[in-house]
Formats: structure tokens, C-alpha cells, sequence
């Protein structure tokens, strides 16, 4: 939709006159705006034209955050409207400081606190999706399972299909999801995970969290979180201690464990971005041995 269509959907949907339109970088084709409002509220706002509104499934990360906003002490926006062209949330106030220890610490309460609650079952109660991608979430009541086929090969044969990834590397992936049990163990229970913990769904005000923002939630196991974390250096060891101090790792997560489970990530990110992951992807293999 345009500016004028987008100024007029949301002062129809918010029963507020907009008053400034400021854009908002938000990806994946999508428009970004914050909007402010004649009755004071500020809005962070995603639209796409309604010809893409059928694979924008912005109501379905809208469900999401609502999903956290229930279940979860995290900090989150308020979703004014989930459509799946539309969504329109509370504007995070930030400052963009950096990820200091500090904020780590904070960081790791927070999910410490969502990850000690122990939920029904693997999967959820509904798909969703991480960023532009479905996520499927059939209920199951172990988690290896669960990894290895909803996350590792499901993305892995999709990205196959899609041409991004190389048939050799998918058979060694296959290889390596036949043997998961020998790397893998079960956690005492399923957790809330939000899912897609990396630096720009991440924001920060005066040395704290201020929000965390684009899930892609789901019952699992918490490591899987903790590896994203790493993926692009979003958490350190400030991070782990303070988590540590909470909910104690098992040993071999930081050798092993954590390579592992960033292979459903970096072929998020093949599927999307291609080029340098896949030979992400390859680096993991031959330092798993695969």
C-alpha cells in the first residue's frame, strides 16, 4: 500500500489521526514506519501491497507477540492489529546502544525466567514462522525427534528443493541427523523460546534491555536459544555466567551442541540469503566430522 493508504488504514484501525509518518527499517520486502498519533501513542508499523498480503503472514508474528505478551514476563510490544498485510505495535522506545555486559546480564535473566517454566510439549499449539519462513510445530513429546525432523531436515530440505543448497551437503546433513541421539539429549522439559534471539531483534535503553521484538516462538529445548545467541556474537560471557547462575548447563554445549543447533539458523539463512552460509554450513559439517 502506499503512504496515503497506509496513513488512512491505520487512523481507520486506531481510532487516532496520524500525525507523523517516520520510516522504519523492517526487511524482507516489507514497509517500516513509526507513527505517531493525536492521542499521544507511538506505533511501529510493517505493511505490504495486498497483492503480497498472502505470504507476508504478518498476523501470524502478531499472534506470536501476543502469545509472549501471555505467557512470558519478556518485553514486548502490544499489537494493536495483526493482519496479515498489516501490524501494528507499540514503538519500542530505544537509544541503539550496544550490547554491553550489563545488557547481557539483564539479557540472560529474562530468558532464564522464560525458560524455567516448563511448558506441555515440544512444537506449539499452531506453525509459525522465523522471519519470511514457516516453521511447522506439530506437537511432540521428545525433543530430538522434534529437532531433527521440524527443524534441521525440514529446513535443510527445503533449501534442497529451492536450489540453495547443495545435494552433497544435504546428504551429509542427513547423515549427521541419523546419529543426533550421540550429540543430543533430552531437556527436563519443553520450554517458551523466543526463538530468534539475534543483535537486531534486540534493543537497548540506558544499559538494559528495552524489548525484544520479530519471534519466531515455539516449545523447545532452551539450547537451542542459547546457540542462536552466538551466532552472530549477540551474547558473550556475561551472558552465559548470569544464565548459569539460573539454569546450569550441561557440559559439551559450547564444544559441540552449540554447532549443532545453529545449523537450523544458518539454513534459515541459506534459504533467504544464500552465498556465504552455505559455506557456513560446510565449516559445521567438517568440525562435526560429517
Amino acid at each position: 500500500m502506499d503512504r496515503t493508504g497506509l496513513r488512512e488504514r491505520l487512523e481507520t484501525a486506531l481510532g487516532a489521526r496520524v500525525e507523523r509518518l517516520a520510516p522504519l527499517s523492517v526487511g524482507f520486502g516489507l514497509t517500516g514506519a513509526v507513527a505517531a498519533l493525536g492521542d499521544g501513542r507511538r506505533v511501529a508499523v510493517k505493511a505490504r501491497t495486498r497483492e503480497s498480503a498472502e505470504r507476508a503472514g504478518l498476523d501470524v508474528e502478531g499472534a506470536m507477540l501476543a502469545d509472549l505478551v501471555r505467557l512470558s514476563a519478556l518485553p514486548v510490544p502490544h499489537v494493536y492489529v495483526a493482519e496479515p498485510d498489516l501490524l501494528v505495535m507499540d514503538f519500542i522506545d530505544n537509544d541503539g546502544g550496544t550490547i554491553t555486559p550489563a545488557v547481557e546480564r539483564d539479557a540472560a535473566r529474562l530468558l532464564a525466567q522464560l525458560h524455567a517454566v516448563p511448558r506441555p510439549s515440544f512444537g506449539y499449539e499452531r506453525d509459525t514462522r522465523i522471519g519470511p519462513l514457516d516453521q511447522p510445530n506439530p506437537r511432540t513429546d521428545a525433543w530430538v525427534p522434534f529437532f531433527r525432523d521440524r527443524r534441521l531436515l525440514f529446513m535443510a530440505r527445503a533449501a534442497r528443493d529451492e536450489g540453495r543448497l547443495p545435494l552433497s551437503l544435504y546428504k551429509r546433513i542427513e547423515r549427521l541427523a541419523d546419529g543426533l541421539g550421540r550429540y543430543l539429549s533430552e531437556p527436563p522439559y519443553p520450554s517458551l523460546l523466543h526463538g530468534d534471539l539475534w543483535t537486531g531483534n534486540v534493543l537497548v535503553k540506558n544499559d538494559r534491555i528495552a524489548g525484544f521484538v520479530d519471534p519466531a516462538i515455539y516449545h523447545g529445548h532452551p539450547e537451542i536459544e542459547l546457540a542462536f545467541t552466538t551466532m552472530f556474537g549477540t551474547f558473550g560471557d556475561a551472558f552465559f555466567d548470569a544464565y548459569e547462575d539460573t539454569l546450569p548447563l550441561e557440559p559439551g554445549f559450547h564444544e559441540v551442541r552449540r554447532d549443532i543447533y545453529n545449523l537450523y539458523p544458518t539454513l534459515v539463512h541459506v534459504r533467504l540469503f544464500g552465498g556465504s552460509y552455505v559455506a557456513a554450513v560446510e565449516r559445521t559439517l567438517v568440525k562435526l566430522g560429517f
